[in-house]
């Protein structure tokens, strides 16, 4: 290759991962209510896509173990975390507390919320999308909630802050 770049296949993906690592991101936790209660996830693959009508989306890993219930909710909400929910990622990945010990409460469509996140999108499925090795989930957002406090970024593997 003329400008020495990587090409990025199966051989390489670790340096894939370490390249989109270089991007910061927020933090979310998704919650959907499923078939044995409420389930929440972490994710930072959330983006906004349309002001009018308000749309956002994030993937859903194929092989994740949740899989199965998050593709076929049809509503969910999406609580972007500040930096006082610092717990909340590892709380919502595989093998955390999840739910236990933390107050919920539900919303207009029976979704499992949190309080405290510094923004919450209440959605309902809009579209699907194949995305390779993940699903690309649009919701329309029905509502959401702000609240004051300094964002929770996921960059090169590690949580922390915006320091702006």
């Amino acid at each position: 290759m003329a400008d020495g770049g990587i090409i990025p296949d199966a051989s390489n993906a670790r340096q894939f991962r370490d390249a989109l690592g270089r991007y910061a991101t927020g933090v979310t936790v998704i919650t959907i209510m499923g078939p044995d209660g409420p389930m929440g996830f972490t994710a930072n693959s959330f983006s906004s896509l349309s002001l009018d009508p308000a749309l956002v989306l994030w993937s859903l890993a194929r092989s994740s173990q949740r899989y199965a219930p998050y593709a076929a909710a049809e509503t969910y909400a999406i609580h972007v975390l500040g930096q006082d929910q610092a717990d909340w990622p590892a709380r919502f990945s595989r093998g955390g507390a999840g739910f236990d010990g933390l107050q919920s409460a539900l919303n207009a469509e029976g979704v499992p919320v949190l309080p405290g996140a510094l923004a919450r999108f209440d959605c309902r499925r809009h579209a699907t999308h194949d995305g390779g090795d993940h699903l690309i989930i649009v919701g329309q957002v029905l509502r959401l909630t702000l609240e004051e406090g300094a964002p929770l970024v996921f960059a090169q593997g590690r949580f922390g802050g915006f320091n702006g």
